[in-house]
């Protein structure tokens, strides 16, 4: 079973990919991912890889048959795709070298202008699982590109409230946050030339911190080539940071904003942008979605960005001068 089901209380779209349930965890002695598994080439530095179990498809089965005047079905359309960060199968992305990871961020943007290509794409998704405690069922460093026949819900309510800050202020509302966190500073960790890393004055994770570009631009595929090379040294400071913080590989999901394609024209309101949800709130505490989070939507965040601002920071420093 592979559709969308139209959930009519949040006006959003639902995946229903009960095929997903049987996908394999990591076995033992064998790595789909890895160089001599006949599933990827003998060689390579980074490399896409067509979802063995997508939720999404660019020929999606026929829904099942449930729909009514009520209950709205559609087809699973649009790409799952995996991207392999290394052949190497504990390397993980603050590892890499910075001309490792500047290969990443062109296969990421030749991915991005590929899939939407398709006009059916309404939305691409670029992000990373890491760790067992998001779910990861492979441990081979990768991350995933969905593109979606839809706007998820958090995203449209993104471009909706930057259209609005628009249409009110004449500004871009994320130049505006980039601009007032700067002056504060108590919350930015670090900067590089083209890219600002902070936490959000209204951070909702205790590390939730932002990637945001100083350059308004839409997508990772308007990149000038000074901007891809500091993208690729940004993340692997950022990643570096998180791990540095209490000395493990610090599970997280990253998440990349891009505008939408195919469709309105965003412009002059929409910003590039990265966000973190790492699920740790200490070395050894997890931080729950727990019913007030996940059925209300209302986040709390057990402690003070100020704070962990600080926190980062130091790890960022400690990151930094084990590589130099």
């Amino acid at each position: 079973m592979a559709e969308l089901r139209w959930h009519p209380l949040t006006k959003d779209w639902v995946m229903i990919a009960s095929h997903r349930q049987n996908r394999p965890q990591m076995p033992k002695d064998w790595c789909p991912f890895c160089p001599g598994s006949g599933k990827v080439p003998e060689k390579f530095d980074v490399y896409e890889y067509d979802n063995d179990f997508p939720a999404l498809s660019q020929n999606p089965p026929a829904p099942d048959d449930v729909a009514n005047d009520f209950f709205k079905v559609a087809d699973a359309y649009g790409k799952c795709e995996v991207i392999l960060y290394s052949p190497e199968h504990t390397v993980t992305l603050p590892e890499l070298s910075l001309p490792h990871i500047g290969k990443l961020v062109d296969l990421w943007i030749e991915r991005f202008n590929e899939i939407k290509k398709d006009e059916k794409i309404k939305y691409v998704f670029i992000f990373e699982n890491r760790g067992e405690v998001v779910g990861v069922t492979m441990p081979h460093p990768h991350g995933q590109i969905y593109g979606y026949s839809f706007v998820p819900k958090k995203l449209q309510l993104e471009v909706e409230s930057a259209k609005e800050f628009k249409q009110e202020n004449d500004k871009c509302i994320f130049c505006e946050m980039l601009e007032q966190e700067q002056k504060a500073g108590s919350r930015v960790i670090f900067e590089t030339e083209h890219f600002t890393v902070f936490l959000p004055f209204f951070c909702e994770y205790p590390y939730g911190v932002y990637i945001m570009s100083k350059r308004h631009l839409q997508n990772i595929a308007e990149f000038t080539v000074e901007e891809k090379a500091d993208f690729a040294k940004v993340m692997k400071e950022t990643t570096g940071m998180l791990d540095s913080l209490f000395d493990y590989k610090f599970p997280y999901m990253m998440c990349m904003h891009n505008a939408p394609v195919n469709g309105e024209d965003t412009s002059e309101y929409f910003h590039f942008h990265v966000e973190f949800f790492p699920p740790m709130r200490s070395a050894e505490k997890q931080k729950f979605n727990a019913s007030s989070e996940t059925g209300a939507w209302a986040h709390c965040n057990p402690t003070a960005p100020e704070e962990k601002a600080k926190e980062l920071r130091e790890a960022h420093k400690k990151f930094v001068e084990s590589n130099m």
